[in-house]
Formats: structure tokens, sequence, C-alpha cells
């Protein structure tokens, strides 16, 4: 069945939509999924489908659905330095684009079942790393992911700020994940077929939030069959960086004040994005039911769309600005990393420039 909102052509128009359709609504949420391209975590033979909003699950590989990730985006209300734990990591495009908030002195650890995900998590995170220009627009908290049944990690393990569970949770566990939280932590996690945010407000106390209704396939369940014994997930220690990594960072950071400065004495509007095309306006439809793959089912809450004596108005409008848009205007000019070309024009011996730029490729 149809998405929430309709395909885009690339990342950019995806993200357009899903910012027309109020799924995505703060400008945290809205740079980070501009900055990852969901198509890259995407198999070759499936890309095509990377910008429709519909979940993907091959194998044990599985996306959600856009609107589904910027849902959880927003409702984490994610801030630089907090400690991120994801249940069900899979790819790990979720993590990826939660560290792109987090920032270097953030937290961001993830829990899968699958070794075969796991693996392919991790070639995904080091072609990010290494081949994308936005991780030099961003201080990235890298995501590390541990295989193991996330119903089963140490009872000693450290709380966290933010938890997502991307799992249908049943009642019988709300209070195992709840105790994964800090206090003043949010989790969200679909609990009986609703996308629910809780707040921990104190030692005891919480708040719950109904956002969504959807349906996820059930988190799976220990299997002690082998040996008759729990095998306890141990989350990675929360290690403290070198003083070297340290300095990298710092330095970074005060490259791109100075990018940042003088761009501003050029043009007196600092670093914002470049000014993005005007695309042709899509109108949202009435759907209750938004995605249907395999086990999991998503509905939506759009609001309902314009009355029907708009639609003629609004197609001469749509067809007014294709007219205007001539196909040379949509080829904008490469993107240049400022920081890359700083980096490199600095008086410092190679191996400190190829140490600047975390030994990238590109």
């Amino acid at each position: 069945m149809g998405g929430a909102v309709s395909a885009g052509e690339d990342n950019d128009e995806l993200i357009d939509n899903l910012k027309e359709a109020q799924y995505i609504r703060t400008e945290l949420v809205e740079q980070a999924f501009r900055a990852i391209d969901r198509a890259d975590y995407y198999l070759e033979e499936f890309k095509d489908n990377a910008y429709k909003d519909l979940a993907w699950k091959h194998g044990n590989i599985h996306l959600s659905a856009p609107c589904i990730y910027s849902e959880v985006m927003e409702a984490l209300d994610l801030q630089p330095g907090l400690s991120f734990l994801n249940l069900g990591s899979g790819t790990g495009y979720l993590s990826s684009m939660v560290g792109l908030i987090l920032g270097p002195f953030g937290v961001n650890h993830g829990v899968e079942l699958h070794s075969d995900v796991i693996e392919y998590a991790k070639q995904k995170l080091d072609f990010f790393i290494k081949t994308s220009d936005s991780f030099d627009k961003f201080e990235f908290c890298e995501p590390s992911f541990v295989i193991g049944n996330c119903l089963e990690i140490s009872p000693d393990c450290t709380q966290y700020d933010r938890v997502y569970c991307g799992a249908g949770v049943q009642k019988e566990h709300e209070d195992y994940m709840k105790n994964l939280l800090k206090v003043g932590g949010i989790l969200v996690m679909p609990l009986e077929e609703k996308l629910t945010k809780i707040t921990r407000t104190g030692p005891s106390a919480w708040e719950t939030k109904k956002i969504l209704a959807v349906s996820f396939a059930p988190l799976i369940q220990p299997n002690h069959a082998d040996s008759g014994k729990s095998r306890l997930v141990h989350l990675p220690p929360v290690a403290v960086r070198s003083l070297q990594d340290l300095a990298r960072i710092a330095i970074r950071g005060t490259i791109k004040k100075i990018i940042h400065q003088e761009t501003m004495s050029k043009t007196g509007n600092g670093l914002k994005n470049p000014p993005r095309f005007k695309r042709r306006r899509v109108r949202r439809r009435r759907m209750e039911t938004i995605v249907f793959l395999d086990k999991e089912v998503f509905a939506s809450r759009i609001s309902s769309p314009s009355d029907d004596n708009n639609n003629s108005e609004e197609t001469e409008e749509e067809k007014h600005e294709e007219e205007e848009t001539k196909p040379s205007e949509l080829k904008p000019d490469p993107p240049v990393n400022f920081l890359r070309e700083k980096v490199l024009s600095l008086p410092l011996p190679d191996p400190l420039k190829y140490y600047l730029l975390y030994y990238r490729e590109k």
C-alpha cells in the first residue's frame, strides 16, 4: 500500500515531503536526515525503492518507513552530549543520524540480534565515514554495535538519556525498558501497537504519550534451549577520549569557526545551506493505513487534504512552477568540502593533515 508521503526522486525530495507532511518538524532532525542518504543503506538491487515512504526488509536486514524514523527522531528530543541506546539497531541508519546530533561527547550504542546485520551495519558506517562530505559538516558520535538479545541486557549496565526499541514491546516488558532510562530520559518504543513516548520524570514517576498507531514485528524472546542459561548482553563501556583525539576535535572545530567567519565576511549570511530549488508541491492524500510490508503495518495521522475546490488552483500553480523551472536550473554546482580544503592547505606535515581528516578517502 502507499506511503504517508509521496515518493521522492532523491533523498532531499523525500525529506521535503516529510517536512510538508509535518513528520519532520525541527531543524536538527531535518539536518540529520539530509546528511545521510537513505539509499546508501539499501542493497544495490533495491535502491530504486529507497526514496519511497515504505519499510524495506531483505532477509534479516530491515529499514522502517521514513515517516516512522522521523517521528522517532522528533520524539527522542535529541541534544548534543546525550547517551543513546538503540535496541534492534539493524542497519545503523537511525544510529548514524542520531550520532550527527549527539556530537563527539555523546554515547551511541546499539544492540542487534543478528550477526550478519551487525556486519552490514559496520560496513555502512565505514562507508559513511570514509566517503560522505556530511562527516566533515558535523561532529559525529560514532555508534558502537553489540550482538545479543535486547531482553538480556546485563542488569549492571549504565542507564541512558535516550532509548529506542525498533520492535513491538509487550506490556510484560514495559518496566524492563523503563529501567534502562536515567531520570529525565526519554524512551520511544512500539507498545501495544502504539508508538509510545515515555519520559522518566523521577525515580518512580513517568509520563506517557501515544504518538502513532503502528504494528511492528514483536521482540524475539530469548531462547535458552541450547545451554539453559541466559546470555547476558554487555554494552560497550563509556570510554574517555584520548588527549590526541580531543586535540583533533578542537582543531577541526576551530577550523570550522574560521571558515564560518570567512564566509560571513564575504557573503554576510554565514555558512547556510545552499539555496534549494523550488520543487513542485505534492498534495497529501487521505490515508489511514500507510505501509504494509510482511508483518509490519504503519498507520498515519495525516491531516485531511484541502477541499476539492482548491485542487484546480493547485494544479494550475504546479504547472506554472514547472514552466518556470528549466532543466539547466536543476543542476547546482557540486558541494565543496571547505573543511577538507582548509586542512589540506595548512602548512602541516601530510600525516598530520590525514589524521585531522580521519584518513578519509574522499
